[in-house]
């Protein structure tokens, strides 16, 4: 099963590496979306089919959570798994993103740990069996 992927990023440095990285995870990647900011994401969300969101939260016109707080009022987007990836270290943020469903990972970050998050949300049957 392959996975279409939405990347939220302010950095195009940084959704490039994400890209490398989820890909060196085994992920069976479908299409891979990207948008510099909440409000692209939610946009991207709304013109195509998306089984993961990568989101950063420190983002201009709309941060991460702010869209996150919208997908979760969105019946079709309320069950997209979100993983955060972020350099926020604030333990009260971090808890309210996981009591809102989503994973959270502190940049820098490996393809094992892209891997583990997303295996926690869609299962052993998303990888191809290559991961680094």
């Amino acid at each position: 099963m392959a996975v279409n992927v939405l990347i939220v990023d302010d950095s195009g440095v940084m959704r490039t590496m994400i890209i490398k990285t989820i890909r060196l995870s085994g992920l069976q990647v479908g299409d891979i979306h990207q948008a510099a900011n909440g409000q692209e994401g939610l946009e991207a969300l709304n013109q195509h089919w998306i089984d993961l969101v990568i989101v950063d939260i420190n983002m201009p016109v709309m941060n991460g959570e702010e869209m996150i707080d919208r997908m979760l009022k969105v019946p079709d987007f309320r069950d997209v798994p979100i993983v955060v990836i972020s350099t926020e270290g604030s333990k009260t943020r971090v808890e309210r993103l996981q009591n809102k469903g989503a994973r959270f990972i502190h940049k820098p970050f490996t393809p094992e740990i892209i891997r583990d998050t997303i295996k926690d949300f869609l299962g052993d049957q998303v990888f191809d069996g290559t991961a680094a």
